[in-house]
């Protein structure tokens, strides 16, 4: 049996994905031949978060801990160098895959209640390819008999081709950064205007240090917010989009981390913001029954334009 267990292959054209059963995530995303997203082999665990789905939680909860409803919930510290709670309950479980043609994908999970979110969500995931692109569609329902707190993220490192991201020439349109501290928790809010975080024009990522939290996010008439990036030396490029659920972009250059290191850029759409269940950033309050749907994508160069939801 494989690491991440059962994969499905997505065909669309010239596109290829796969999405495995550990976790629910993407393994690649490839177009014309050419690799989208840094993946990992088949033989292989997912290292570094690489196409993991981010849930109920993206990102670190300070501590483990946090109150909702007047209640103390301590979830287990899975980043203990840091001793924070990491990126959800999710990116192990088992989900169950339902291919729904060549092009489609649908992943599926219940979230138990369990110590530290004594909450019950239906989750599903649904990955398609067209000829926009790679589309994925997330939806949360509350299951359970009280409200829940919920966030989500995804966790896909972005290539173009290049053997480091200095050259890459990256545009995030977006006003502000949240900056961290040593344990990668928000510390301070600054507008992105004359500092190293400012690619709301195109430039080069060069020697920058990337590992910030966007917002205050500039959207196209469609309402999708859009990160691009570019190969200079080839055309090579794509774009990621992500609708108004998502009102934050995690950009993540893996400097820390050995197998990433500045090969590839993950850019982590966000509907709350890091530690979002302590200060109530962007969370989200699911009713008993009610549901929620995010979507984001990528497109290849030549759809890159105007990619739709």
């Amino acid at each position: 049996m494989l690491p991440s267990g059962r994969q499905i292959e997505l065909v669309a054209g010239d596109q290829r994905a796969v999405v495995v059963e550990v976790g629910g995530g993407l393994r690649t995303y490839s177009a014309g031949g050419a690799e989208l997203v840094d993946g990992y082999p088949a033989e292989a665990i997912c290292s570094s978060g690489r196409g993991q789905l981010l849930i109920p939680w993206p990102n670190r909860i300070e501590d483990g801990s946090y109150e909702f409803e007047g209640r103390r919930n301590q979830l287990p510290v899975n980043e203990v160098e840091l001793s924070n709670a990491i990126h959800g309950l999710v990116r192990w479980a088992t989900w169950a895959l339902r291919e729904d043609g060549a092009g489609r994908v649908v992943a599926e999970h219940v979230l138990h209640p369990q110590p530290g979110y004594p909450y019950t969500l239906e989750l599903s995931v649904a990955y398609e390819l067209s000829a926009a692109g790679l589309r994925v569609q997330t939806t949360a329902t509350n299951a359970g008999s009280q409200p829940c707190p919920y966030g989500s993220g995804a966790h896909p490192y972005l290539t173009v081709g290049t053997a480091t991201v200095d050259p890459v020439v990256l545009r995030v349109p977006a006003r502000t950064v949240i900056l961290s501290d040593k344990r990668a928790l928000p510390v301070e809010r600054r507008a992105v205007e004359g500092t190293s975080y400012d690619f709301r024009a195109p430039r080069r990522i060069g020697a920058t240090v990337l590992d910030s939290a966007y917002t205050d996010l500039d959207r196209d008439e469609d309402g999708l917010v859009r990160v691009e990036l570019l190969d200079p030396g080839t055309g090579h490029g794509l774009t990621l989009w992500a609708d108004e659920t998502y009102g934050y972009l995690m950009v993540f250059s893996g400097d820390p981390l050995p197998d990433v290191a500045r090969r590839s850029l993950a850019v982590e759409p966000m509907t709350c913001a890091v530690n979002a269940f302590r200060t109530g950033e962007g969370l989200i309050r699911l009713e008993p029954g009610e549901s929620v749907t995010s979507v984001w994508g990528i497109a290849p160069a030549r759809t890159a334009e105007r990619s739709s939801s």
